[in-house]
């Protein structure tokens, strides 16, 4: 169980490694038409007629994303004020969740759903799993009961992630298509934007 948990922890940490390491790289190219992130979500949005959404700045790194419930395209700074390859394709991503928020995408409303219940029984997963295994030295019954809760507290998550894969690669596709149909992106942009 507990290699279980390491092997999850490994593959979220690979994930994120790599992601970094594409930004971080992207960064460092510039959009060849000059437009900030914010630009570009700014004209993505108002190009699919959507109004009702804003687009605002919020602290920290790849922190970016959509808020259904206040109806923003929230970009991390590096996103929000870049010129680069990155802020034009996080920011197209972002968008594309607000066009399948506009659109009625299914899977997003599924999402959405499961967010607060997903929040609270991962979180509390990590806890009883780790008290479990305490707990297992004075009584292995007792222990095991609760490492198994936590389990499915981490099971929630994986599923969680399951269901957001389809929402993730469909809001990348919209984003992809978007910007090469504008032409906000060149041929060469476009292939480091997919990245």
């Amino acid at each position: 169980m507990i290699i279980l948990f390491i092997a999850f922890m490994l593959v979220g940490w690979a994930v994120q490694s790599k992601l970094k390491s594409k930004f971080k790289k992207y960064s460092a190219t510039p959009l060849s038409n000059g437009m900030s992130g914010k630009e570009v979500a700014e004209k993505m949005l108002a190009d699919h007629g959507i109004t009702k959404v804003r687009v605002i700045s919020t602290p920290g790194k790849l922190t970016d994303h959509y808020n259904p419930k206040d109806m923003t395209v929230n970009l991390s700074p590096d996103v929000y004020e870049g010129r680069n390859i990155s802020a034009a394709a996080v920011a197209a991503h972002e968008c594309g969740h607000a066009v399948q928020h506009a659109k009625g995408y299914e899977w997003l409303k599924m999402r959405s759903i499961l967010v607060p219940m997903v929040g609270v029984s991962s979180n509390l997963g990590m806890w009883l799993l780790l008290g479990g295994i305490i707990l297992m030295q004075s009584s292995p019954v007792l222990g095991g009961n609760i490492v198994s809760i936590g389990i499915l507290g981490f099971a929630t998550g994986t599923l969680f992630s399951l269901v957001t894969l389809p929402v993730e690669f469909d809001a990348s596709k919209r984003a992809i298509y978007w910007l090469e149909r504008k032409r906000i992106v060149n041929q060469r942009e476009l292939v480091q934007s997919k990245e």
